[in-house]
């Protein structure tokens, strides 16, 4: 997870109600004494932000972190120990380490936010361990994981959730409950983009100009990089892996200036990152069709300077949602012909019950806790994730399938079906809202 945005613009786009977790009292009655034990592996920024929300839910313990700094593993169990849990023991003694940790035996849960390479190896060992994986984005990198993740989820029956945690935003959900309504008759067209400038800041030390660990991937491939922010709330509202599904996809990649103007601006043309080559272009756009005639455009934009923002847009028969406008317009019910709308009203009338019922605490405007609150619950009462591993792949494999378009020269490649066919009879399951 990499995006940070001004949490007071957020708070009021998304009509968030967002609560500071409470400290959770270890004291529990005989009923309730069964506990999701979580291991944590990678636990840096995200990893220990993610783990500091985990610690304050009911019903949980944190056995044991893993991460190959020190002094991250040991501050990640400080946190768990300041929020009353026991100290988890540390696992650092190197980069496979973390295989010892999924051998305890005592993990029902394992939260992985290390570096991309690692998410689908971890992920499958720990779905072998009979320990569900809950792994940052994107879970995988080529088609060959996406399939691996799939194989072994249906082998072993150890479900597979990507925390994708911007499908769980309040404005997303409410949109959700409105397209179900059919507020916006049939669905068309969906346009999402995941536009944040991350280049001084998390592909590059900004200080410094050196690489951070995402930079090889800049240098090695020209495609999407991190689709799963911006495609993540579309498959909910497109009922993708669940009455359709995404059958091509074709992308398009500008050329690469972005990160070398940077670099020239900031240290010099005499810098080796200014006259570095990096086969990353600016802006990928790509463009997904869907069995059922829908398409969705979507853009990646990580490396130009620029503020934040997703741009989604959802069009259908009967109306259009604009994030970047926070309005819409839909025929019949807009006060006016032809003008948009605030969403606010929207948000409020058709709030989701997760929201409704207390809303999210932690990082990302509440959304990690209330992801996490309810990936815990899931897995405390043997209950379907929030989001399953085809939901997963299906976001993640854009990463490889746009690379591929790109290289055959923008033409259309074929959408894998992960489902093998059971997109066509599995009911529209993700955040169903009986309020």
């Amino acid at each position: 997870m990499i995006n940070i945005i001004d949490r007071r613009r957020f708070l009021k786009i998304a009509g968030m109600s967002v609560v500071a977790a409470p400290f959770i009292s270890r004291g529990l009655s005989a009923e309730n004494e069964r506990l999701v034990r979580i291991g944590f592996i990678g636990v840096g920024g995200r990893g220990s932000s993610l783990l500091g929300s985990a610690a304050s839910l009911k019903h949980i313990t944190i056995p044991a972190v893993c991460d190959i700094n020190k002094s991250a593993a040991q501050s990640a169990a400080g946190i768990a120990k300041k929020a009353g849990l026991p100290e988890p023991e540390i696992y650092t003694d190197g980069e496979t380490h973390w295989q010892k940790m999924l051998e305890r035996g005592d993990l029902d849960l394992v939260i992985i936010a290390t570096p991309w390479r690692w998410h689908t190896p971890i992920a499958v060992m720990a779905m072998k361990q009979g320990v569900v994986p809950g792994v940052e984005v994107p879970c995988a990198l080529s088609l060959e994981e996406c399939w691996e993740l799939v194989d072994t989820r249906e082998k072993t029956g150890v479900e597979c959730m990507m925390l994708e945690n911007w499908s769980f935003r309040s404005d997303n959900l409410a949109l959700l409950n409105m397209a179900r309504k059919g507020l916006f008759g049939k669905i068309v067209h969906v346009h999402c983009a995941h536009s944040h400038n991350c280049i001084d800041h998390w592909f590059f030390d900004g200080s410094t100009g050196s690489d951070r660990w995402p930079a090889e991937y800049l240098v090695k491939y020209n495609r999407d990089q991190y689709p799963t922010h911006s495609v993540g709330p579309v498959l909910s509202w497109c009922d993708i892996n669940c009455g359709d599904r995404f059958t091509s996809i074709t992308s398009a990649a500008t050329g690469s200036l972005g990160i070398n103007d940077y670099f020239t601006r900031k240290f010099g043309p005499d810098h080796p990152g200014a006259k570095r080559k990096y086969a990353q272009g600016d802006i990928v756009t790509s463009t997904l069709k869907t069995a059922g005639g829908k398409t969705v455009i979507v853009n990646y934009d990580m490396q130009l300077p620029r503020p934040y923002d997703n741009r989604w847009m959802l069009q259908g028969t009967r109306g259009v949602y604009s994030e970047e406008r926070n309005s819409l317009y839909l025929t019949g019910k807009s006060p006016a012909y032809d003008t948009w709308e605030s969403f606010d009203a929207y948000l409020a009338e058709y709030k989701h019950k997760w929201w409704k019922e207390g809303g999210g605490f932690g990082g990302h405007g509440g959304v990690d806790g209330l992801e996490l609150s309810l990936l815990v619950e899931a897995v405390r009462n043997k209950n379907p994730l929030p989001l399953d591993v085809y939901d997963s792949v299906v976001m993640s494999a854009i990463v490889d399938l746009s690379g591929k378009s790109i290289a055959k020269g923008s033409i259309p490649v074929e959408f894998p079906d992960f489902t093998r066919g059971k997109w066509q009879t599995t009911k529209p399951k993700f955040a169903l809202d009986m309020v």
